[in-house]
């Protein structure tokens, strides 16, 4: 019964030992304690912001990110979140990065970065305004952000800077009016291209614009009413407007 005893005892161990030499070096240094990232997060902020710093983006959010998942109740926690939102800025990945800086002012709302934060989110989508014959999607959100801006935090730098930004916003949705209230002018479309240009007049400060936007309001009606001319002369049966339909 020993004898049977020893047996099994011993082909345990084999066994195990078979597994254990099985797997390599890699369980070895596990066993032995090595192999593993034991990286303080102190030393990981370092090397974060070294990387930052140094242009190395990618390498920046690994040690940012192993900050957030690994330690997420240490000191340096809050402050890698900002860092890691940057750091996927500079690699202009807006949509992460603006979830990122999303994301902190949430957890954060009363953080001395927050006026930061917000500029940042604008410039997320000010970084990709195009030219104004495009969609001006991205100009009306970062109009949206850089505006919340002022109104929260109206004698910050940023609050400043965003004023800057801001000018360009107006000015580029600006003249994406006109351009398609020109579309619809050029296509007969007068009521159509009115609406456009009234509507620069109303919504925007003239940063150039109104010259243009005024000049083919006039144009408009003066179609307009030539077209209700045309109306009554085809009612009463007198000869249709004479009028040239140019630009």
């Amino acid at each position: 019964m020993r004898h049977k005893k020893n047996h099994l005892l011993i082909g345990f161990l084999l066994g195990f030992l078979f597994v254990f030499l099985s797997n390599g070096c890699s369980t070895i240094d596990r066993f032995l304690g090595k192999g593993v990232d034991e990286t303080d997060p102190a030393e990981l902020m370092t090397q974060g912001i070294e990387r930052l710093e140094s242009g190395h983006y990618s390498d920046a959010v690994q040690a940012f990110e192993k900050i957030r998942d690994r330690y997420p109740y240490s000191k340096f926690a809050v402050t890698a979140e900002l860092k890691l939102a940057d750091a996927l800025y500079r690699t202009a990945e807006y949509e992460q990065a603006f979830e990122a800086y999303d994301q902190f002012e949430r957890l954060h709302p009363r953080h001395k970065e927050i006026p930061y934060v917000i500029y940042q989110k604008g410039m997320c989508y000010f970084d990709q305004i195009t030219t104004t014959d495009r969609d001006q999607h991205q100009t009306q959100k970062a109009r949206n952000e850089f505006e919340r801006l002022i109104a929260r935090f109206p004698r910050d730098d940023y609050a400043n800077m965003a004023r800057k930004n801001l000018r360009t916003c107006y000015i580029s949705l600006a003249e994406y009016e006109i351009y398609v209230g020109h579309y619809y002018f050029k296509r007969g479309y007068y009521r159509a291209a009115l609406a456009r240009y009234t509507y620069v007049i109303e919504n925007y400060q003239d940063m150039g614009q109104y010259h243009v936007a005024l000049t083919y309001i006039s144009k408009c009606k003066e179609r307009l009413a030539a077209e209700e001319r045309d109306k009554d002369g085809a009612k009463s049966g007198k000869p249709k407007s004479w009028w040239k339909f140019g630009t």
